[in-house]
């Protein structure tokens, strides 16, 4: 089901050119054969255009028409990772000042922030939401709420959860502090100090911190070029190693933006039952895709063996902090945790988040976020294509915040982020996604902050720098 009246052949178009069936320089039906195929008005029509030329998909040439503007392939291709299953201690008071030296929201040259901006933000939505709430809940917000959360939420969730194909009983759901925090529960649930974990590589940071907090070993699991996680060599260590838990984000991962395939999924959740390994499944950006229906969650695949958990922090606002655990057989040990955190989660959040699911006016906002997100992240990638040395590497996102990026061999990354910190241009190093030194080329770029002309000049700009220091 399309969101626009237009998608019904921008859709066809933008799959012809990701398919190469459409190559760069071929010119597109006009606006008349648009209209007399599709039965469009010519304002819809000229609305589909203008998202195609924003994805960077097309271009216009007065008086001569829209033509491709995208190349099929991407020049060049990620480097092979070379892994050792090795369990290692996390250390990651570097890394915490590397991103939060840069965590600056003032900075107006950020690519490094993974939180909706200001402007993507329904600001009138949410603030009018909650003062509705407060003038019909009054002082009863000043109360505690259930420690598990409000029975009315968990059944919203668990309905929502439902009509993707995962069945998420309410009774097995926790409310939480955000996504963080129900990581954190459930870890402890089923590891102790000293025991090892599987988590991707590269792995987002905060998920790196929790696990330092918890004093957990890793063994990292690289992602593939082509398919991401590498569930070969996770089969593997799981052989060699007792491990007692796999972290992983199927659905976009942060931050190489990453989709996992339904079959992969199986053979993933199979090979975690065999081997009797929990998995804990972050499903935070899964609402965040670009294509015509929303990912599977691993879950869809398991009623035993998988934790899910998610918050409304990257679909909304960042300061709203509410995320939810499906702890499943796990969840009485998960309780206890959550209950020695806090008494409960703030009751305005809950409340909000209850008015938005009931008058669907979270699946409103995530229709036209995700339009937005998806046309900044092409934005983003043409630029980053077009500006920095052809044997570059960009992934191309089909959700999520991130681009993976990495930079030849030859390139010195001190100089490259040197000239970045004194332009105030922020990018998330590569060396903060892991405790090997597998990424020192690589850094991500986030588009989930409004994009405009100057934006895409700091682009060309640190580009141009980028190739100055392939030649030297």
């Amino acid at each position: 089901m399309f969101s626009y009246k237009y998608e019904i052949f921008t859709s066809v178009i933008e799959d012809k050119v990701n398919k190469g069936v459409l190559l760069k320089g071929e010119r597109l039906p006009s606006i008349r054969e648009i209209k007399k195929e599709f039965g469009l008005s010519i304002v819809s029509i000229q609305s589909g255009y203008e998202s195609l030329i924003m994805k960077g998909l097309v271009k216009s040439i007065p008086k001569r028409g829209y033509f491709v503007d995208k190349d099929f392939e991407n020049s060049s291709q990620a480097l092979p990772k070379t892994f050792f299953p090795i369990s290692r201690d996390v250390d990651f008071i570097h890394n915490l000042e590397l991103t939060s030296a840069r965590n600056k929201s003032s900075e107006a040259n950020s690519f490094n922030n993974a939180v909706p901006g200001d402007v993507l933000i329904p600001q009138k939505l949410i603030l009018r939401t909650m003062q509705n709430i407060i003038r019909e809940k009054g002082a009863s917000l000043l109360r505690y709420y259930p420690s598990n959360g409000l029975e009315e939420l968990r059944n919203l969730i668990s309905d929502r959860m439902r009509k993707f194909g995962t069945n998420i009983h309410p009774d097995e759901i926790i409310i939480t502090d955000g996504a963080l925090q129900a990581l954190y529960i459930a870890l402890r649930s089923i590891t102790n100090e000293g025991d090892v974990i599987a988590i991707e590589s590269p792995c987002v940071f905060s998920v790196l911190e929790i696990v330092a907090s918890l004093k957990l070993k890793i063994i990292e699991i690289p992602m593939d070029i082509q398919n991401g996680f590498d569930i070969n060599y996770f089969e593997k260590i799981c052989d060699e190693h007792t491990i007692k838990a796999l972290v992983i984000t199927p659905n976009f991962h942060n931050p190489t933006g990453k989709l996992m395939s339904d079959s992969d999924k199986k053979n993933l959740v199979a090979t975690s039952a065999k081997h009797k390994i929990p998995i804990i499944e972050n499903d935070i950006y899964g609402d965040l895709y670009f294509t015509e229906q929303r990912p599977t969650c691993l879950k869809n695949f398991d009623d035993e063996n998988v934790m899910t958990f998610s918050s409304f922090s990257k679909s909304l606002a960042p300061g709203i902090r509410l995320g939810w655990l499906n702890a499943g057989k796990f969840f009485q040990q998960a309780e206890k945790i959550k209950f020695s955190l806090g008494r409960s989660v703030s009751p305005i959040y809950q409340e909000l988040i209850v008015k938005l699911l009931l008058n669907n006016s979270y699946g409103r906002h995530l229709r036209s976020f995700r339009k937005k997100l998806n046309q900044q992240a092409m934005l983003l990638l043409s630029a980053l294509k077009k500006y920095f040395p052809e044997t570059s590497y960009f992934h191309q996102p089909k959700g999520g915040y991130s681009i993976w990026c990495e930079l030849p061999k030859e390139i010195n990354m001190t100089e490259f982020y040197n000239y970045c910190e004194a332009e105030k241009i922020h990018f998330t190093p590569g060396t903060t996604f892991s405790v090997t030194n597998e990424y020192q080329h690589c850094f991500r770029v986030v588009f989930s902050d409004y994009l405009n002309s100057e934006s895409l000049v700091l682009i060309e700009k640190v580009g141009k720098k980028a190739h100055e220091l392939l030649l030297k």
